[in-house]
């Protein structure tokens, strides 16, 4: 990869991966971060990755630095925010979109990532297990059960309304 293709990549991906990376971690400080870390790595390792599959590395590094994150913040968790975080589908929402993260930030990591990464992002389910390290199958899945929940958590919010 030449510093040409290196920066074309910043310039076209660096928005993704940081609004992949937001959508994870809910903190732009941290998000910003990854974007950094991201492309700090694929500079190091510029001579080695081709331009064709710089694309998966990039969201395959900010992948693994976001899960990184979180574990490292779950470690950190106290009890008073555990007892806040009610999960109760009695809130009330005024913003559609407000109603659908909180619905994705609700899954399971793995399958908040491949919705991620398939609905907001465009990816296919072959580009989706290269990031992830997931076989299509999976991917395929872990899709479906997103899904499904967030149909029937989106049909309770609605009762709720």
């Amino acid at each position: 990869m030449t510093t040409k293709e290196y920066n074309t990549c910043v310039e076209t991906l660096s928005d993704g991966i940081f609004r992949f990376a937001l959508k994870h971690l809910r903190d732009e400080f941290e998000a910003e971060n990854v974007v950094q870390n991201t492309f700090e790595k694929l500079w190091v390792r510029k001579d080695k990755v081709d331009m064709t599959t710089a694309k998966a590395f990039l969201f395959k590094i900010a992948y693994n630095n976001s899960i990184d994150l979180l574990r490292k913040s779950k470690r950190k968790a106290t009890m008073d925010e555990v007892v806040e975080n009610n999960y109760s589908h009695s809130e009330q929402y005024s913003d559609a979109m407000e109603i659908i993260n909180k619905a994705v930030d609700k899954l399971p990591e793995n399958q908040k990532t491949v919705i991620l990464l398939r609905d907001y992002e465009g990816y296919d389910y072959r580009s989706i297990g290269d990031v992830t390290g997931m076989t299509e199958a999976q991917v395929k899945i872990n899709i479906y059960r997103a899904r499904q929940f967030l149909k029937s958590y989106l049909k309770d919010m609605q009762l709720v309304l």
